[in-house]
This record gives structure tokens, C-alpha cells and sequence, in this order.
């Protein structure tokens, strides 16, 4: 299937787990796809994606999935314990602040990042040894199903190939999952979508 997608359909794909990746969640789902579809270069998708609340563009759409999933990115785990700990301190009568400035002016800027120790498995003889992350992240079923469907939607257009509009189209017919969910929230028409983006695919480029 892989081999009729389009260059710009392909950069949708591979684009979509590195959204995943920078947002520490551990599947992509619809939700990456429509992300990865509404950034760079697809104005095409995100006029055909259109709400009657605006437009579906990048920014929406990844604050509708934090607003969903969290952001877990390491950033965001970090502030979220740097929180819980200037909560803790700020009980017992300390500026986590105040600290750090005063430690900072002495020792310089930076100097209580400390470097992250490597992962680690254990080994055949049971002693720990480091491992390396891939950052790979599979598809969820639900993205999967949609992708197929994105090429029974090429097919059915008597299209030989399958282009970002052809994925958008997989995503809707599929109905389901936070794609349409976040889609829903923005009063996207999912009838006037689907002609939109077909009649994006049916118009030949200038």
C-alpha cells in the first residue's frame, strides 16, 4: 500500500510519529495524523478541514490533543515535578526560586541541570546494562484502519495513487477516534469536508 502514497503523503506518515514522539506519547493515533496533516505545506486539507469555529490548523489541533492526552514530553514532566516540589518546599517555608537563583549566582547558569543517566535492561545474566531508546511508536488499530481506508478511498476516486487529501478522507471515513473528536469540537461539517478534499484531489494543479 506504502508504495502509492505520494511524497508529500509519506512525509504525513513519518511526520506523524515524530509529533508523537515530541509530545512523550507512546502510540500514533488519528490524532497524530491530523496534526501531521494540518502542518507545513497541506493548506489544501486545512481549508477542506475548515470549522464553523475556524480553521484546524497546527496549533489547534495539538492544544486539543494535550487538552485530551497530556502533554508528556520530558519538558513537561519536568515543569509538572519542578511544580510539585515548589509546592512541597513552599509549605515548610522555602522559595524553590529563591534557591535556585542564589545557587545559580554562585555556580553558574545551569548548574543544577543535571545529565540524565541512559535507560537500562537487564542482561542474559540478569545485571543491568544500558540500552538505547529508538523512539519508534507504532500505530494504534484505529490509525491503521484509517490509513487502509485511505487508499479504499483513492480507489474509489479511480485514483493510482494516495496523497494527504486521500488520508483526511481515510480519517473520516473511519468516524471514529480523537481525529474526529477534536474535528467535532472545531464544528467541522464532515459532509462539506469530504467534497472539499475530493474536489482538492480532483483539481489539477496550476
Amino acid at each position: 500500500m506504502f508504495e502509492r502514497f505520494t511524497k508529500a503523503a509519506r512525509e504525513v506518515v513519518i511526520g506523524a510519529q515524530g509529533k508523537a514522539r515530541a509530545l512523550g506519547h507512546e502510540t500514533i493515533g488519528t490524532e497524530h495524523i491530523l496534526l501531521s496533516l494540518v502542518s507545513g505545506e497541506n493548506s489544501a486539507v486545512r481549508e477542506a478541514l475548515r470549522g464553523a469555529a475556524g480553521e484546524v490548523d497546527e496549533t489547534y489541533v495539538q492544544q486539543a490533543i494535550v487538552r485530551h492526552l497530556g502533554d508528556r514530553s520530558e519538558t513537561a514532566v519536568i515543569a509538572d515535578r519542578d511544580a510539585e516540589d515548589a509546592a512541597a518546599l513552599k509549605s515548610i517555608g522555602i522559595d524553590l526560586d529563591a534557591v535556585r537563583a542564589a545557587i545559580e549566582e554562585n555556580f553558574g547558569a545551569g548548574a543544577l541541570h543535571m545529565a540524565r543517566p541512559a535507560p537500562r535492561k537487564k542482561g542474559i545474566l540478569g545485571r543491568f546494562t544500558p540500552t538505547t531508546v529508538t523512539g519508534h511508536r507504532p500505530f494504534s488499530a484505529r490509525n491503521k484502519k484509517a490509513l487502509e481506508l485511505s487508499l479504499r478511498e483513492a480507489i474509489r476516486l479511480k485514483h493510482n495513487f494516495i496523497a494527504p487529501e486521500h488520508i483526511a478522507l481515510g480519517i473520516l471515513r473511519e468516524g471514529q477516534g480523537l481525529a474526529m473528536l477534536i474535528l467535532a469540537e472545531r464544528g467541522v461539517d464532515f459532509d462539506v469536508a469530504r467534497e472539499r478534499l475530493t474536489q482538492s484531489l480532483n483539481t489539477p494543479a496550476a
